[in-house]
Parts: structure tokens; C-alpha cells; sequence
């Protein structure tokens, strides 16, 4: 059986250095405004006390990718193992793919006019390595994991102030940092 591959970030580890959007937009030769990954900040409080929480997101691979269904020439594809593909020969660049997902995973090429998206480096993984982005996390706060076996228990799906993972069944989760209070012990 195949596995159903699945990012984990983990905010207690990451401390948004950003080594992985810059690994990736290097890896990947993007132009500068683009990103496949992203960093967020997120609120001051989000367990309760003030503590940084950062969160690093790329497409989330979705069960039901709402990216391939808003593509209006068929771009996206769903490899077996559930990572999302995008084919830049068959995309328009209407952006369609972009508006429909709640996750702002697709990002616009001004130079090619076409969409662009994480593959999860699916090169690399074929190969047997890791994603460029979680090779290059000084951290370790990025995995990427079996989504069919994964232990859950520590982990969230929906953190607040983000899209919730419902919409379309995201393979992101999350684990939440502890409190101030909890660290200190």
C-alpha cells in the first residue's frame, strides 16, 4: 500500500528563521517574489501566554485539493502517494488555482505567466531525500511524514487565525508550542 505523504510542522521548534522558504527559493530558482513556502508569525498568545509561534506552510497536499478543482485546462494532478502536482505547460496563469485555495499555496510566476506550487520535491524524495525544506531547517521543526500512520496525539490540525483543515481535508499538522510557564519548569 501506498503511503499518503503529509508535512508536520513543529512550533516549538521553529523559530522563524526563514532557512526554509530560502532553501527552497534556491533550490528551486524562483524569482524573487515567490515563495512556495511560507513563515507565519502567529498571535502572541496562541497557548494562552505570550510566547513567538511561527508556523511554516507550503501547499498542504490535500486529500481534496481545491486547486485542481478550480483549474480550469486540468494543471493539477494527484500522485498516489497524495502529493499535488502542477504542470506548467498546461496552466493559463488565470490564477484560478490561487483564489480557489484557502491555504494561498499556488503562487504566481510574473516572468512565465504561469502558476507555481510546492511539489514536496518529489525529485528528491523519489531519490530517497528529504525535501529541500526539511533538509535545511536548522531546527528540525519540519517533517514529512505518512499521513495513514502518523501518531496524532500531540498534534493539531487547525491553529487559530489559518484556514481551518476541513476544507479540503489538508495533510499539514501541527504541533502547538507549550506555555511560558510549562517551558520553565
Amino acid at each position: 500500500m501506498s503511503k499518503r505523504l503529509g508535512f508536520v510542522s513543529n512550533m516549538e521548534r521553529c523559530v522563524g528563521c526563514n532557512a526554509c522558504v530560502i532553501a527552497c527559493k534556491s533550490y528551486h530558482g524562483l524569482e524573487p517574489d515567490m515563495r512556495r513556502r511560507k513563515v507565519r508569525d502567529l498571535d502572541d498568545n496562541l497557548v494562552g501566554s505570550p510566547i513567538r509561534a511561527y508556523l511554516s506552510t507550503s501547499c498542504q497536499h490535500c486529500e481534496d485539493p481545491s486547486c485542481m478543482k478550480a483549474c480550469p485546462t486540468s494543471a493539477y494532478s494527484k500522485r498516489e502517494d497524495g502529493i499535488v502536482l502542477h504542470n506548467r505547460k498546461v496552466c493559463i496563469g488565470c490564477k484560478m488555482c490561487l483564489w480557489a485555495c484557502p491555504y494561498e499555496a499556488p503562487t504566481f510566476n510574473t516572468v512565465t505567466k504561469k502558476m507555481d506550487k510546492c511539489d514536496m520535491c518529489r525529485e528528491r524524495l523519489d531519490q530517497g531525500e528529504q525535501p529541500i525544506c526539511v533538509a535545511c531547517c536548522p531546527m528540525e521543526a519540519l517533517k514529512i511524514v505518512d499521513m495513514d500512520t502518523l501518531d496524532e496525539a500531540t498534534l493539531v490540525k487547525d491553529v487559530d487565525g489559518f484556514p481551518v483543515s476541513s476544507i479540503t481535508n489538508a495533510n499539514l499538522r501541527m504541533k502547538m508550542p507549550q506555555s511560558v510557564k510549562q517551558v520553565r519548569r
